[in-house]
């Protein structure tokens, strides 16, 4: 984490074990483009083994999280030449990066925060879906937009499904509906909603501290036997979660953790903001 003032399009501030992660283009409503993705990749690589750093907390500048894809990228791809035969699409290929950055993001070992405000669209609304805890303002705006503008949420559309089920999934997307930060948190897109400015720093607060509770490791572990219940086997999925038990119990956190709990006091890695 030592080049953190060389991502273009994000700002980055780590405070202890929290890093602050804010896309940074206003001016578009921190629309996704190429750079944001190269970006947001970068930083996901850059943590994904750093286990001093325990919590991400992801957000947009200037009161708005992320309004979806540029268009401008869009008109840019398909007034270029169409690939010869036999060729791959430099547009599917484009579309796939984003993806690859999706499945790294969503199995980082650290708990991910997402701050809502003002707008989550398409691949916005996507980011949403592979933090592990959500928090916006009531008067949020979210929509699967796509299919509204002729195109498909072809990356994000497995995330949605993993995180609000296949037939809100089916609803959003195929309807484009816009809706609040109440009706998110009703279907279960994001967690707690705040009414006020106070109250959305407040909640911050409280799920930071709550983390912050936890053990690092064994926090990683969890998520990781969380993300393997989707894809695995149960048998096999058990057998790998037992082994991570073990592995955590006879750490230094587990045996640090029970000595804890037996003697009345913190755990030492308890932090607070």
């Amino acid at each position: 984490m030592s080049a953190l003032q060389e991502y273009k399009t994000l700002i980055v501030k780590r405070e202890g074990s929290r890093l602050y992660v804010t896309i940074n283009r206003p001016e578009f409503k921190n629309a996704i483009n190429h750079e944001v993705v190269e970006d947001l990749t970068a930083i996901t690589r850059a943590i994904s083994t750093d286990r001093t750093l325990r919590t991400l907390i992801l957000r947009g500048s200037q009161g708005t999280f992320c309004a979806g894809g540029d268009i401008r990228g869009f008109k840019e791809s398909f007034s270029g030449p169409a690939p010869e035969a036999g060729e791959p699409d430099p547009i599917a290929e484009n579309n796939r990066r984003f993806g690859d950055f999706l499945i790294q993001f969503n199995a980082l070992p650290q708990t991910v925060v997402g701050v809502i405000e003002g707008a989550a669209f398409g691949g916005g609304l996507g980011l949403v879906c592979v933090t592990d805890i959500a928090i916006c303002m009531a008067d949020a705006k979210f929509a699967l937009s796509e299919t509204g503008l002729g195109v498909v949420p072809a990356q994000i559309a497995p995330f949605v499904v993993q995180r609000v089920g296949i037939t809100q999934a089916r609803r959003l997307a195929l309807s484009g509906a816009r809706f609040d930060g109440r009706h998110a948190k009703e279907i279960g897109l994001v967690h707690f909603l705040a009414n006020t400015a106070d109250e959305f720093d407040a909640t911050l607060k409280t799920v930071l501290n709550d983390i912050g509770r936890c053990a690092p490791g064994a926090n990683a572990a969890t998520k990781r036997v969380l993300l393997d219940s989707l894809v695995g086997r149960l048998p096999q999925v058990l057998d790998a979660a037992s082994e991570a038990f073990a592995a955590q119990l006879r750490g230094p956190e587990g045996q640090e953790g029970v000595k804890a709990f037996l003697e009345k006091r913190p755990a030492p890695w308890v932090e607070k903001v």
